[in-house]
């Protein structure tokens, strides 16, 4: 299994956001979105603002792969759903850590969201 390299982990982490281009069921990339993106560690996550209704977030649930770019870091990925509490209380702190600045109209529903929490791996 691939692993994110120390490098990828901090450049994606200290990038403001990730383009997400989650694949068709044929296998081709949706148009990429930018979506904020957190850091756990050695594991990298993404959530869908607008939840389980977000159009990339049904796309990427249904063929659990994807291409991002952010920080110089250009990836096929494999995304894995989450649903361990402790791992989302983490992501939750994530999100207001990087992104409070913005404010609770951005930042509540992004912890609101934990339902979409997807965990992003290397190809």
């Amino acid at each position: 299994m691939a692993t994110w390299t120390n490098d990828e982990l901090t450049r994606i982490e200290h990038a403001e956001e990730l383009r997400m281009a989650p694949s068709r069921s044929d296998g081709t990339s949706r148009t990429p979105v930018p979506i904020w993106v957190v850091r756990d560690g050695d594991d990298l996550y993404v959530r869908s603002f607008r939840g389980s209704v977000g159009a990339w977030y049904r796309a990427a649930r249904a063929s659990h792969e994807g291409h991002i770019r952010s920080g110089g870091v250009d990836k096929d990925v494999t995304l894995v759903e989450v649903t361990d509490p402790d791992v989302n209380d983490r992501i939750d702190t994530a999100y207001r850590t990087k992104y409070g600045r913005y404010g609770a109209s951005y930042i509540n529903p992004m912890v609101a969201s934990r339902d979409t929490t997807l965990k992003l791996t290397p190809r």
